[in-house]
C-alpha cells in the first residue's frame, strides 16, 4: 500500500502538534499517509516546498511565518484564502498547489463545540494579523449581529473591516474596527487572535468587553494562554484556549485532501491529554 506524504511547514516548528493530530486522523479512519514536521528557512519557503514535492509530498500544513508566502507559492487560490489574503494548507493537484484557509472554520466549529450561538451574537476579534485575516471571513459567515475588530494599530483593523465589508454587508452583520482600548460594552464573544499571550504581553483589552457568561477564547493554546484564561474567569467569562481550534481547522485540511471527514472529539481529548502528561513530566 502507498504511504501518502504530508507535512507541516514553519520556522519555528518543533511545537507544533499538527503530526500528533493527523496520525490519529489517518488511524481513526484508516487512511495510508505518513506526517512530518518540516523546518524552512525564513527566506527559503519556495524551494522548501519544491523539495517536498520532489520527496513525493501531496499535501501541506502551513504555520508562522509563511501562510502570505504559501498564497503566492499556489497556483489556485481557494475563495477563503483570497479573502484572508493568507493560506495555512496546500493540496497538491496535477496544475499544481491551490492554496486554501481552514482556520476560520476551525474557529467558527470550535465555537459551536462550546455551545455558544455565533448567529446573532455580538463578537469582538483582537487582532488584525494573519489569524484574524482568517478567522474573519467565517465568522461573518456565521452571521452574528455585529463583529467588531480591535487593533493596537487602529489602521490595520480598519484595512481588515474594509475588505470584509462586501461580505458583512451580504450576511447583514455590522462590522466595526478600532483600538485596542476604544470597544464599547460587553460582548459575548471574545477571541483572542494577537500574540500577546505569546509575547507575556498585558491583556490586550479593557475588562468592560466582558460579562458573566461571555465566551473568551485565546487562540494559541499551552501555559502562555494562562494569564488570559485566568482573567477571563476573573470576570465571569468561559474561558477556552485554542486546542479545539487546531483539531477542528486540521481536520478541515485532512478533509481536503482526503475526502474524509474525521471525528474531532477524540482527538481532542487525547491531545490534551498528551500535553497534560508531557506537562506533568516537566513539571
Amino acid at each position: 500500500m502507498t504511504t501518502d506524504l504530508y507535512a507541516v511547514i514553519g520556522n519555528p516548528i518543533q511545537h507544533s502538534q499538527s503530526p500528533f493530530i493527523h496520525a490519529a486522523f489517518a488511524q481513526q479512519t484508516g487512511q495510508a499517509l505518513t506526517y512530518t514536521r518540516v523546518l524552512s528557512p525564513f527566506d527559503g519557503f519556495a524551494a522548501t516546498v519544491a523539495d517536498f514535492v520532489r520527496q513525493g509530498g501531496k499535501g501541506c500544513n502551513i504555520t508562522v511565518p509563511f501562510k502570505l508566502e504559501a498564497v503566492a507559492a499556489a497556483a489556485r487560490v481557494s475563495e477563503r484564502a483570497a479573502l484572508a489574503g493568507a493560506a495555512n494548507v496546500l493540496d497538491l493537484r496535477p496544475d499544481g498547489w491551490v492554496a486554501d484557509n481552514t482556520d476560520g472554520i476551525g474557529l467558527v466549529r470550535d465555537i459551536a463545540h462550546t455551545g455558544a450561538a455565533l448567529a446573532g451574537s455580538r463578537v469582538l476579534l483582537i487582532g488584525a494579523g494573519g489569524a484574524a485575516a482568517g478567522a474573519l471571513g467565517p465568522l461573518i459567515e456565521g452571521r452574528p449581529r455585529e463583529v467588531v475588530v480591535a487593533n493596537r494599530t487602529p489602521a490595520k483593523a480598519q484595512a481588515l473591516a474594509e475588505r470584509h465589508a462586501a461580505l458583512a454587508a451580504q450576511h447583514g452583520v455590522a462590522l466595526q474596527a478600532c483600538g485596542l482600548q476604544d470597544p464599547e460594552g460587553a460582548f459575548d464573544i471574545v477571541l483572542n487572535s494577537s500574540a500577546s499571550s505569546l509575547q507575556g504581553a498585558e491583556i490586550p483589552a479593557p475588562a468592560s468587553v466582558l460579562r458573566p457568561g461571555t465566551l473568551a477564547i485565546d487562540l494559541m493554546y499551552g501555559p502562555a494562554v494562562e494569564p488570559f484564561l485566568a482573567w477571563a474567569r476573573a470576570h465571569g467569562a468561559q474561558a477556552h484556549d485554542g486546542l479545539g481550534m487546531l483539531v477542528e481547522q486540521a481536520a478541515e485540511a485532512f478533509f481536503i485532501w482526503r475526502g474524509v471527514r474525521p471525528q474531532t472529539e477524540p482527538v481532542r481529548a487525547a491531545l490534551r491529554e498528551a500535553l497534560a502528561a508531557k506537562a506533568r513530566q516537566q513539571a
